[in-house]
């Protein structure tokens, strides 16, 4: 066997030639239907499966052997909405609005990524993604102006080796043109193989026009046999009508994804958990741009299945603590808030941290279709598995309360070991057979194009961008006039 636990990093070579990995001693967060946590437990991996858990395992001869001692074993994490092609310019929306969000990239500049430049954030953000322990992530990709565009997002997902799912959209075109042109058929009738690592759905929003023009791309999605993926609930672009002519034209089902779903009433949660529909929370982004107060406390009343997301790198962090974390302090807030209205105190907190790497993990397998594959540490299962450990950092210890520590205490740093069906893609703490100096390279050149089409001047307004005058304030889909006065209503504005 190759033992692991004193020598340097893996290469990419001896991973290809094991046949089998092991992890050591590990506590291992199974996140199974009984939520089991073992301790000093190893998990043993053969081919792209989970072969055995348990204690002292008999392993074949040339087995990789990674110590775990010390470190928590958990399932890979599940990001159920990730905008995937805005990592190559990562931080520069810091302090944007939603609004001005909106117009950076539905109104004045959006159209200026080129198909390569969809490549370079793709692939820097596929490896950052798995960097990060985060093993499944759905490409929410609205930018895909044109088919040369998507196959070039789908050329990054699989140059790198994680689970993906491509969410077909595009922000510049009307979702019920391009879901039924045949160039779209075309593309996913070459592309999208629908295997378990790189999935395929529909993106795309529902403004609420009472003529509901979205129709025909239900109906596209309904004939390709595929998910559909929808911001909804966000303020100012999509609230309860969208969810109510989804609901009366019988398209909410148990396989769409409700992104934000951060301001709808009570009457649109309930069609979604009668449904059996599924949430995206992004409580850093929801907290920051305003979408509407993060709605996992609203979800869990009503009875709705939570996963979680980053949303976009422009803005924010690209990994699963923190969203994880995000999630459970503005949970936690709303209900101290709640109750203190009333005058009443919380003594124990209805959100545990359990339940956010339940979110994390299990939570998007679900989503996706995929819990018979992904999202706990199960024999049979794929072995998709992050090893959180951290030798040099004093924060690694003590572990007392295992789910609180992934929550709370752990961060990407400290991603010790990934595997992704099987596959060993990061190790102490690098990198296995992946190129970031390719994805360096791409995002250079993407960031100098984008420099020198906007010029220095734009590209530093750009970071705080103007509001024109515009209907964006009311509507930021540029491929309909269709405009809703409610959130002007409420704000008594109209």
């Amino acid at each position: 066997m190759t033992d692991t636990s004193a020598s340097a990093p893996l290469t990419a070579e001896q991973v290809a030639a094991a046949p089998a990995v092991v992890l050591r001693h590990g506590l291992v967060l199974t996140m199974d239907d009984a939520r089991t946590v073992l301790t000093d437990t190893d998990v043993l991996v053969v081919g792209e499966k989970i072969e055995a858990i348990g204690r002292d395992l008999p392993v074949p001869d040339g087995t990789i052997e990674v110590d775990a001692s010390g470190g928590i074993v958990m399932p890979g994490m599940v990001d159920t909405h990730r905008h995937m092609w805005q990592t190559a310019m990562r931080g520069y929306g810091a302090d944007w609005t939603l609004t001005q969000y909106f117009v950076w990239n539905y109104l004045e500049h959006g159209r200026r990524f080129r198909p390569e430049d969809h490549y370079a954030g793709n692939l820097l953000s596929a490896i950052e993604a798995v960097d990060a322990g985060v093993t499944t992530s759905v490409d929410w990709s609205h930018g895909l102006a044109t088919v040369e565009h998507a196959e070039a997002a789908t050329d990054a997902l699989e140059a790198v080796p994680g689970r993906f799912v491509l969410a077909y959209g595009n922000i510049h075109g009307a979702p019920w043109e391009w879901a039924t042109s045949a160039d779209f058929r075309s593309f996913v009738e070459r592309r999208m193989p629908r295997s378990e690592m790189l999935g395929f759905q529909m993106a795309f929003d529902v403004t609420g026009d009472s003529e509901f023009p979205e129709k025909a791309a239900f109906e596209a999605a309904r004939e390709l046999d595929a998910p559909v993926t929808t911001h909804a609930g966000v303020w100012g672009a999509t609230n309860d009508n969208g969810i109510r002519l989804m609901h009366e034209h019988g398209f909410m089902t148990d396989r769409t994804v409700y992104v934000h779903a951060s301001t709808l009433s009570d009457d649109s949660y309930q069609r979604i958990a009668a449904t059996g529909g599924h949430a995206s929370v992004s409580a850093e982004s929801e907290s920051s741009c305003g979408q509407g107060y993060p709605s996992s406390w609203a979800l869990r009343r009503h009875g709705i299945d939570i996963s979680l997301s980053v949303d976009t790198s422009v803005w924010w962090s690209g990994d699963g603590f923190s969203a994880m974390r995000s999630a459970v302090n503005a949970d936690r807030a709303r209900e101290h808030h709640e109750a203190h209205a009333t005058g009443d105190t919380i003594t124990h907190i209805g959100l545990r941290t359990e339940e956010a790497v339940a979110w994390a993990t299990r939570g998007g397998a679900k989503a996706l279709g995929l819990d018979h594959a992904i999202g706990s540490v199960e024999v049979g299962k794929k072995a998709d598995l992050v090893l959180i450990k951290n030798d040099r950092s004093p924060v690694m210890f003590p572990i007392l309360h295992p789910y609180g520590h992934v929550v709370f205490q752990a961060q990407r740093g400290d991603v010790h070991t990934v595997l992704v069906n099987g596959r060993v893609l990061k190790h102490d703490g690098a990198l296995v057979g992946i190129d970031l100096a390719a994805a360096r390279r791409a995002v250079e050149s993407t960031v100098e194009h984008l420099r020198a089409e906007l010029g220095e001047k734009e590209w530093i307004a750009g970071m705080n961008p103007e509001i024109p005058e515009s209907k964006v304030l009311d509507n930021p889909y540029t491929y309909t006039d269709y405009a809703d006065a409610s959130t002007h209503a409420a704000a008594g504005l109209s």
